[in-house]
């Protein structure tokens, strides 16, 4: 039996084929709005022109100075090169010249972006026309006091110095913040490392209220939304996407207002009804193939309680993004905040699919006992076949970074 997961996302866009033994027993589980159809130019357009709880980016321009357009970075899938147009046409009816606006890569606690990246996701013209720029979270930030959980919000200067702030992201699940998009272009996106830690810690200090999906009483959701409100984010750009990283749903206006409504799709697009009780669970690594850690949390619950096999499929040959806050940078030296994910017993084997054996970006799995690494499917096919016969039950997940389980 044949499934094919899409692959390579930002080199190419395609499909990679898994084979399986007929004899086995095959889950294809994909997101409830895998296939949804790609948003058409006058749907794109009535968003722009019907902003949520804000007035229209031309009307919000006129008279204003500096433009700064924040964009999320290669950890997540947003075609900014696609949104980026609208934004533009919105500016010129308000009379911004290209000297008034300024691009940057809202990274957080990333790797900083290569002239390549940003040709990724802005396209050639982007570059030709503006200054680019990648944040600086160590440095050039403004301080702009405190949240009420504390955290002391220091915020790209570029950003602080510009009257208008326009932000382009997406909105997929997030282990922490329930969601990604809305106010995480601010915090962690342009924010100083020292906010960004504080933020990140209320993750162990309120371990409850956080998790894929949780956005009602999540402390470091409500957190990022009041520094958003401090550094005075105007306006938002979401994206819902599909299984084939095309932009679904589309949102427009007030940071807040915009995400909550981008929510309610994002909670049913992403939704994926659990199967349990399989002895492989094969996850693939799509929209945020470089961000790998996220799959295993949709692929062991799956797996049978006396044990199972669990493939991650992380074909990125850029390798795993490089984080200043979780990430290791030698034997002696690691980033200020661990969160280790050490996997359960019951994952006999944990195989992991890349192109390289990325035994940095093996960190982010914790303390794994073991890795067995693959290059090809074949290889991990000849895997599972030497210790799987007949009737072998796999779950194959087609983007474990933005899917989540929907109970009931």
């Amino acid at each position: 039996m044949k499934v094919k997961v899409p692959q390579l996302l930002w080199y190419g866009n395609t499909e990679m084929e898994l084979d399986f033994p007929n004899s086995w027993s095959i889950f294809f589980c994909p997101m409830k709005g895998g296939d949804k159809k790609k948003l058409g130019l006058k749907e794109m357009e009535r968003a722009f022109s019907r902003p949520i709880g804000s007035k229209t980016i031309s009307a919000l321009a006129k008279g204003k100075k500096e433009v700064a357009i924040l964009f999320d970075d290669m950890a997540r899938p947003t075609p900014v090169y696609e949104i980026v147009p609208f934004v533009l046409r919105e500016l010129e009816k308000a009379g911004i010249s290209d000297q008034q606006i300024r691009f940057i890569a809202a990274l957080g606690t990333h790797g900083a972006h290569t002239a390549n990246d940003f040709r990724k996701k802005l396209g050639q013209e982007v570059l030709d026309r503006f200054p680019v720029y990648n944040h600086n979270a160590f440095s050039y930030c403004t301080p702009l006091g405190k949240t009420k959980q504390g955290t002391p919000v220091s915020i790209n200067s570029e950003v602080m110095a510009c009257d208008l702030k326009i932000g382009i992201g997406c909105i997929v699940p997030h282990s922490f913040s329930g969601y990604g998009g809305g106010g995480k272009m601010i915090l962690p996106g342009v924010a100083h490392i020292e906010s960004i830690a504080h933020n990140h810690g209320l993750i162990k200090t309120h371990p409850d209220c956080v998790g894929l999906g949780k956005v009602d009483g999540n402390i470091p959701r409500l957190d990022i939304e009041e520094a958003t409100k401090m550094a005075g984010l105007d306006v938002k750009i979401d994206t819902i996407l599909n299984l084939r990283g095309e932009i679904a749903g589309l949102f427009v206006g007030d940071p807040i207002l915009e995400h909550h409504e981008g929510m309610k799709l994002a909670k049913e697009a992403y939704a994926t009804i659990p199967v349990r009780d399989m002895d492989v669970a094969v996850v693939n690594a799509y929209s945020k193939a470089n961000e790998c850690v996220i799959a295993p949390y949709i692929g062991i619950p799956s797996l049978k309680e006396e044990g199972g096999d669990l493939v991650i499929i992380a074909n990125e040959p850029a390798g795993q993004v490089v984080h200043y806050l979780f990430g290791e940078f030698g034997r002696c030296g690691e980033g200020g905040l661990k969160l280790p994910q050490p996997l359960p017993t019951k994952v006999k084997r944990f195989i992991v699919l890349s192109p390289f054996k990325d035994h940095v970006g093996a960190c982010f799995f914790g303390k794994a006992p073991s890795i067995f690494w693959a290059k090809t499917w074949e290889e991990v096919l000849e895997l599972l076949k030497a210790e799987w016969r007949d009737g072998t039950k796999v779950a194959v997940y087609p983007d474990g970074t933005i899917q989540y389980f929907k109970i009931g």
